[in-house]
């Protein structure tokens, strides 16, 4: 989902099912990423930076155990290798919530434009549920639904990518080291880099920065870079972590009786 979150999720599906989600058959799935640099896995991290890592991993477990809810306000900027600038952006909101064993998601794309300066409304709505990633566009007045299948819990890994994953889980999915500690829009983070273990995921995301807010254990910014030299960046704030209860109604899209729904792959 731009962000997984819109175009990230559904591009990230289609590397899962094998289906085509090119962005010049639809926006809504364009995708822009950069290459892989120099990393090193956290084996290879010197002393100070691995006890760094352990700390900010064991805060995500503490989150993840107790983690019901959690709900933001984003933005999302894609950056085009080619043009080099960021020609597409994306504002909303972002809900999360623990259902039994599983995590719900809904993203509400409300405004998007090419910078800032030039947004308008666009709505999209991502939700993620029941092993099912569904987008709906009211303008298009369609759905675009990818069941997921036996690839369910290996994408919510992505989902709760930074959102009540738990650091154990983080380390089963990728490679994972301590960048050092930065400080976004005056929240103190620890910046973690990302190395994806599975090579078809790696065919779309080479590298992940995470920031992780080190008092809430949840993330507060997010990039995703590909092999084309292209990313997205994923800002977050005012983020509540087991807040007050989202209302049901946020987790269901809003469709007509007229609404199409299309399954791509099928």
């Amino acid at each position: 989902m731009k962000g997984l979150t819109l175009a990230m999720a559904l591009t990230m599906v289609s590397g899962f099912l094998g289906v085509s989600a090119a962005p010049q058959s639809n926006p809504a799935l364009a995708i822009m990423l950069a290459s892989l640099p120099a990393f090193r896995s956290a084996q290879e991290a010197n002393t100070g930076n691995q006890g760094s890592l352990e700390s900010v991993l064991k805060k995500m477990d503490e989150v993840a155990a107790t983690f019901r809810s959690a709900q933001a306000k984003f933005e999302w900027d894609t950056y085009e290798r080619v043009i080099d600038e960021i020609d597409d952006v994306e504002t909303g909101n972002i809900y999360y919530r623990r259902t039994g064993k599983d995590i719900e998601m809904m993203a509400e794309v409300k405004m998007a434009g090419s910078d800032l300066a030039s947004l308008k409304p666009e709505p999209k709505y991502v939700l993620y549920s029941e092993g099912k990633v569904r987008m709906y566009q009211p303008k298009l007045d369609q759905v675009t639904e990818f069941d997921l299948g036996k690839n369910h819990s290996d994408f919510e890994s992505y989902v709760v990518l930074g959102f009540g994953g738990s650091g154990q889980n983080l380390q089963r999915v990728f490679d994972v080291s301590y960048v050092g500690a930065e400080t976004i829009n005056g929240v103190a983070t620890a910046k973690l880099q990302l190395v994806p273990k599975s090579e078809k995921i790696r065919n779309t995301y080479k590298l992940i920065f995470l920031w992780i807010d080190l008092d809430k254990g949840v993330s507060v910014q997010q990039k995703f870079i590909s092999p084309q030299e292209d990313y997205r960046l994923a800002k977050y704030w005012d983020v509540q972590v087991n807040g007050k209860k989202i209302p049901d109604e946020v987790f269901k899209l809003k469709t007509t009786g007229k609404t199409q729904t299309i399954t791509p792959g099928r």
